[in-house]
This record gives C-alpha cells, structure tokens and sequence, in this order.
C-alpha cells in the first residue's frame, strides 16, 4: 500500500516557507509516496472556522510543488471540476504533468458546496453532467495532439502520459465515472469495515466493464500517536482493498509535520 500526506494549502499552515518545507520534508522521507492538496475556492465568512478562508488554488500550488520537489507524486484530493473551463483545466494539468516528470496524481470531484456555485456562477445542478462533460474533455486532450473545443480544432500540446484519475464521491456515480475513465476512486474518512462492500461492487463491475480493477485511494487519517493501532488499521484499509491511504491532520509548524512523518516511518 502506498502513503500520502496532506500539505495543507489551506489557513495558517499555508504559507510559502512551510508549504514548501513541509513538502520537502515528505519528499525525504522515504515511507511517503506522494503529497496531496484539496480545492476550494470561494469560503464564505460564516463557513471559514479553521480556515480563515485562506485557501492557495490547487493547481498552482502542485505546480509550485513541482518545483521545490523530486521524487513525491503530487495529488489533488479533489479538484472540482465544475469550477473551471474544461480547455483551461486541461492546460494546467498537462502543464504540471510535464513539468514535474509525471508525477501528477488527478483527484477530481464534483463539489457540494453551494456558497461556491454561487460566487463562480456556476449551476449545481448541473455540476455531475459537467464533470462528465470535463471528463471526457481530458480523455480526448491526452489521446490526440490535435482536439476540437466549441466547433474549433487546436494542438493540445505539450501532451505527457495522461495522469491517474481518482474519481471522488458515492456509487453510484463515481463508479460508473471511475469504470468510463478507467480511474481509480477516491473516497474520503470511511472505515474499513464501511469500504469493504462497496470496494468489492467496484471491482465486480469493473470487470463486467472488461476494465482493470481500479485502484481505492482513501483520504482519511491514522492514530500515529499509538503506532500498533495505526498498523492495524493501516492492515485493515489493505485487506479490504485500499491500495493508497492519504494520512492528513492539522499543523502548525514543521516540526509537526515531521513528527507525523516519523509516525508513517514506523508504521510502513
């Protein structure tokens, strides 16, 4: 099983030197695989406890990471993607891809906060058809140099290898985007014994599909103060068939951030 961790882009821990110290401390540490952000946008003042509403944009910030890293894989748990045009998306994706080597891991989602439809302008009852929409914009950007967006042919290019997709959100539509995209899924603070079931649906319709089993990547958190019961329940995500945990917790300051680093050292 692989092991991320969330490098908060989000409230006081969001500042550049601790972005980026924290990053590069996960970057050494060899018992991490990857490091992860989450997206939001537009935080209304009475939704903002323990935010400030402070939130660095996703994308840019994997990008920054992409810079100050070598080796980690970068994530988004999850990026929305009713937030932002499709062709715009698509462009920052294969631009970090490129740029960091391949290393871009894609959660996508279709977002459920409705303060943040409204101040983008966005419809939320639309926001599952445009994600399909989205979707399936990037799978024809990453097949063919040449693409066509609003009746106009363009070069998508740079064009790197497509990034893994990890599809956010319930079944059943996050299976059936996972399964037409061949992407993982990414659900979020479920237990083991809550994931079992739907892990073993995933895959029996994945391979009624005639598609690879996807991988589960679960974002969620670890007891790493009690380093038995986080390999128990590390043991427990594996055996139901989660391939990828994202451990996240909150911090302020670096030497946090590698105490919790130690705790998944001990525990891989």
């Amino acid at each position: 099983m692989k092991l991320g961790v969330i490098i908060r882009n989000m409230g006081p821990a969001s500042t550049r030197d601790l972005v980026t110290a924290a990053a590069q401390a996960a970057d050494a540490c060899p018992a991490v695989d990857d490091v992860w952000v989450v997206d939001h946008v537009a935080i209304p003042p009475d939704q903002s406890e323990g935010s400030g509403g402070r939130y660095l944009e996703p994308l840019a910030t994997l990008a920054y990471l992409a810079g100050v890293t070598r080796r980690v894989g970068l994530g988004s748990a999850v990026i929305v993607l009713p937030y932002r045009p499709a062709l715009i998306t698509a462009k920052w994706i294969a631009t970090i891809q490129e740029l960091s080597g391949g290393r871009l891991l894609l959660g996508v989602g279709v977002g459920w906060m409705d303060a943040e439809f409204r101040a983008l302008g966005v419809d939320p009852r639309r926001r599952g058809r445009i994600a399909d929409e989205t979707l399936a914009f990037l799978d024809r950007c990453f097949a063919d140099d040449v693409v066509e967006s609003n009746g106009q042919s363009f070069l998508f290019l740079p064009r790197p290898s497509r990034p893994p997709i990890f599809v956010g959100g319930s079944p059943p539509h996050a299976f059936r985007r996972a399964i037409a995209h061949r992407a993982g899924w990414l659900p979020m603070g479920v237990s083991p014994d809550l994931l079992r079931e739907p892990i073993a649906q995933l895959r029996a319709e994945a391979a009624a599909a005639g598609v690879p089993a996807p991988e589960v990547t679960l974002l969620g958190g670890l007891p790493l103060g009690d380093a038995s019961a986080a390999r128990e329940m590390l043991a427990a995500y594996r055996d139901v068939g989660v391939t990828r945990l994202i451990h996240g917790e909150r911090y302020v300051a670096l030497d946090d951030v590698r105490r919790a680093l130690d705790g998944l050292a001990a525990v891989r």
